[in-house]
């Protein structure tokens, strides 16, 4: 049974564990397809949840004679707007719109934004980014308790949704209490990699392999563009890095996306660092049994460009085919590897 399980690629393929995929006989399954390491996302679920799909990864790890490897990802800081009377409001484009202190709920005149540190850091001028991107507002006037600001696309606009300010390095630590407690839970029980997220300088890196003590390694989630900006002292400090295209994608351009992809890849094979790729590789198979040619292609590229491994979200997570997913990324990654234009690559790239 190892031998036939023998992974005949250089690839490896990370999936996040969720719902559609948290019993025993499914990680099996998602085993067998092709997964190599298992991704616990601490933004959702329990400690009990997560202390359960351990054991059931173990179970199977010994089961079939092969390690497998699991990441705890981090929630990391979540900057978020505050609630609505209504719930929801319609914001109108050319409109004043105010960010302030207040708890209150919200109206289509003002929501409470309760992180000081964007008060404190943006400036007249800058863009603030709502929603993943949805909404852009700009920043008219500076108050030390809000900030007016002047709604450049409007949209619908709900409790508790993600504010980004590009361009700024915030005054945040990446991990937060929530994530401490979450690590001094999971750190025990026996994990090989910590996902950071929210990494926007060098002692974001060196804070969380101090928390670690050695006892798993730290792959710095890139998905802050102000991350890039100090890219090269990043990876000095960390044992691995994610282009968190997800993230990132909401403050840099689309046409950014790619280039960055690849800056960080390069940069991180010159260090000798693993690298993995993830976010919206087959994101279309959360509800379909195939992908796109355009996640195919996205793969394809990701293992062209030299990724150590390319990882699967809500595919695996939520999604209604989550051994499907693995499989075709399996069976992605195998045709590239089988191609001479990679291994060229590959032998060109080694020292």
């Amino acid at each position: 049974m190892t031998e036939r399980l023998r992974r005949h690629r250089r690839t490896k393929i990370i999936a996040t564990l969720g719902p559609a995929s948290s019993t025993t006989e499914m990680i099996a399954q998602l085993f067998q397809a092709g997964a190599d390491v298992f991704r616990l996302n601490f933004s959702h679920g329990s400690h009990e949840d997560h202390a359960q799909r351990i054991e059931m990864i173990r179970w199977v790890e010994k089961k079939f004679g092969r390690p497998i490897g699991i990441l705890a990802d981090v929630q990391g800081p979540k900057l978020r707007v505050g609630k609505f009377q209504s719930g929801r409001v319609q914001l109108q484009t050319g409109q004043p719109f105010i960010l302030d202190m207040n708890p209150a709920p919200g109206d289509t005149r003002r929501v409470n934004l309760p992180h000081p540190e964007i008060l404190e850091a943006a400036e007249i001028g800058a863009t603030l980014l709502l929603d993943d991107g949805k909404l852009r507002l700009r920043v008219v006037r500076k108050r030390d308790d809000h900030l007016l600001t002047e709604i450049l696309n409007g949209g619908v606009l709900s409790d508790r949704k993600g504010v980004n300010i590009p361009d700024v390095v915030l005054p945040i630590p990446a991990l937060t209490a929530k994530d401490r407690a979450d690590l001094d839970f999971v750190l025990p029980l026996g994990i090989d990699y910590i996902g950071l997220s929210f990494v926007q300088r060098a002692e974001d890196v060196a804070e969380a392999k101090k928390l670690a003590d050695g006892r798993a390694l730290v792959m710095a989630k890139l998905e802050k563009p102000q991350a890039l900006d100090n890219l090269d002292a990043i990876l000095a400090l960390a044992d691995a890095v994610m282009v968190a295209r997800g993230d990132l994608g909401v403050e840099l351009p689309p046409e950014d996306v790619p280039l960055a992809q690849k800056r960080i890849i390069r940069a991180a094979q010159q260090r000798g660092l693993p690298v993995v790729v993830a976010t919206q590789m087959l994101e279309s198979m959360i509800s379909a049994p195939a992908p796109t040619r355009a996640e195919a292609s996205d793969v394809a590229t990701a293992v062209f460009d030299g990724a150590d491994a390319v990882m699967l979200s809500a595919e695996s997570a939520a999604g209604q085919y989550p051994r499907e997913a693995v499989n075709m990324m399996d069976r992605i990654i195998a045709r590239v590897e089988r191609d001479e234009d990679w291994r060229s690559s590959v032998n060109a790239k080694r020292p």
